[in-house]
């Protein structure tokens, strides 16, 4: 005969006998229906919010609040041995009236069109060919390709100086073409693009280790398809490659006009932002105009680099517009 374990099946009479005010129920019913009212997108994402919380504090912290803040003090005279005072939008005319200021921008837009897209076509032809690459040649390839990437500005801007100089290696080449030296550095037309060669140095191992594991990430079997179709390197990069990194360039398109816009080491070390203010970038004008022994220079500079951050802001919007119609989605 088969015993049953009452214990172990309570029956409602039990339950009545032990909560005979139904409490237990009513609470079980109510988290039941708080748990239906609940978003299932809620409720399936509430990990992800805790995981991004302490992000966000930090991000509110040491970004937005003190972004905010700087905007506050924008609309005041600042100085160290007086109260601030208020003086509305008057810095924000001060520096949209001055010529240096624009100059300045036009210098950060046409540095970023010299660095950018060397950059972007460096990366993508040395990706190429180190995927091609075996296993251990192509680790020994990026191993070195990133050196660039640990080098201090400071330290490849000396060295790029004496490249420069009249003796240095860039005049011994132009020496081997029966040209006199030229004052790289010192010359109105050429000092900017000087400063970019050393920029492009210095980021084109990051960017061609992103588009490395981009490329890494395609299918074979598109390459296949297209080897038996008889296209060949180019056409594979044009019609397989670069649609396939859309995403990836995007963000190395925008992330790099960011940052070379914003260039700062490099011109201070080999010019001052000279000759002629020919390498006066923006962020190298800001800086000057801090120094500036005036009563309001950091007013004026605190300013001038919030107005920066908004030309920067807003052309990080129309590249998103312009050049992914897709919105960096996926296909």
């Amino acid at each position: 005969m088969t015993m049953i374990d009452v214990s172990a099946q309570p029956t409602a009479q039990a339950t009545e006998l032990t909560d005979p005010s139904g409490t237990s129920r009513r609470r079980l019913r109510r988290r039941v229906r708080g748990s239906e009212q609940t978003p299932r997108h809620l409720r399936s994402n509430r990990t992800a919010y805790v995981m991004i919380a302490p992000m966000v504090v930090l991000l509110g912290i040491f970004v937005i609040w003190p972004l905010v803040y700087a905007f506050y003090l924008s609309f005041f005279e600042i100085s160290f041995y007086k109260d601030a005072e208020f003086v509305g939008l008057d810095f924000y005319q001060y520096v949209l009236t001055d010529p240096e200021f624009y100059e300045s921008l036009g210098i950060g837009f046409r540095f970023a069109l010299m660095v950018v897209p060397a950059i972007l076509v460096l990366a993508l032809l040395l990706a190429s060919f180190i995927a091609t690459l075996s296993k251990r040649m192509a680790a020994f390839m990026k191993t070195i390709v990133y050196v660039p990437a640990v080098v201090s500005s400071v330290v490849a801007a000396i060295i790029f100086v004496f490249i420069y100089q009249d003796e240095g290696v860039a005049n011994w080449f132009v020496g081997l073409l029966g040209k006199g030296p030229i004052a790289w550095l010192n010359t109105e037309g050429s000092a900017l693009p000087a400063v970019a060669i050393p920029a492009i140095w210095l980021g084109f191992g990051v960017s061609t280790l992103i588009m490395l594991a981009g490329i890494l990430d395609i299918p074979d079997s598109y390459y296949e398809s297209a080897k038996l179709d008889g296209a060949n390197f180019w056409q594979r990069t044009r019609f397989i490659t670069i649609p396939s990194l859309r995403n990836v360039i995007l963000y190395l398109l925008v992330t790099g006009i960011t940052l070379t816009i914003q260039e700062f080491q490099l011109p201070l070390v080999m010019t001052n932002g000279g000759p002629v203010n020919a390498t006066n970038t923006p962020n190298l004008y800001i800086f000057n105009s801090f120094r500036d022994g005036t009563p309001y220079a950091t007013s004026y500079s605190l300013t001038a680099a919030l107005l920066l951050f908004i030309v920067i802001g807003t052309i990080s919007i129309i590249i998103f517009r312009v050049v992914s119609s897709e919105k960096s989605s996926d296909a």
